[in-house]
């Protein structure tokens, strides 16, 4: 296992709730710092159905061994199985950094009718940032998806953990 440097981020206060984007990512931005402490890829999810936050969940691929359990699909899986419906039509789900490939294309068919990504990725992402699953395979369901960048808080918290980790690693 490689060497997961201390954190140097601090959580975002998530006492006063206001039903906004930015009020939402920070508490995915707060997930995404749950997964730093675990020794993963900071990488954080949450999902709100009419305001109200209904499932939290961090990366956990290494916690698991599994290369599956991306924030985004862990949130799926939660909600799918407390509905017993793998139809998530009302649920907006907020992530600290674009989908990949095999969380865009579950958001896809979980009919997630809304994203919001705290950075774009240019190299692997799938809702935007590199490439649109809608645009190229002409998808029936449609996902509107922004951004909510918290003035870069979440590509700060991403560029600092890989650097940290590289700097580890000479050592």
């Amino acid at each position: 296992m490689q060497f997961i440097p201390k954190c140097p981020f601090l959580p975002f206060d998530e006492q006063a709730y206001q039903p906004t984007d930015a009020f939402f990512m920070k508490c995915a931005y707060n997930e995404a710092l749950r997964a730093w402490e675990l020794g993963e890829i900071p990488i954080g999810a949450i999902a709100v159905v009419n305001g109200e936050i209904v499932a939290r969940a961090c990366n956990q691929v290494e916690t698991m061994r599994d290369a599956t359990a991306h924030a985004e699909m862990q949130i799926i899986r939660y909600l799918s199985q407390k509905r017993s419906d793998w139809r998530l039509n009302n649920v907006t789900l907020y992530v600290t950094k674009e989908p990949c490939p095999m969380c865009s294309g579950a958001i896809h068919k979980a009919r997630i009718p809304k994203v919001v990504v705290g950075v774009w990725d240019k190299a692997q992402g799938c809702m935007g940032g590199c490439i649109h699953f809608s645009e190229i395979l002409r998808l029936y369901h449609n996902v509107d998806v922004t951004c909510e960048s918290l003035e870069g808080a979440c590509e700060e918290l991403l560029r600092t953990f890989f650097k940290l980790r590289r700097q580890s690693d000479k050592v």
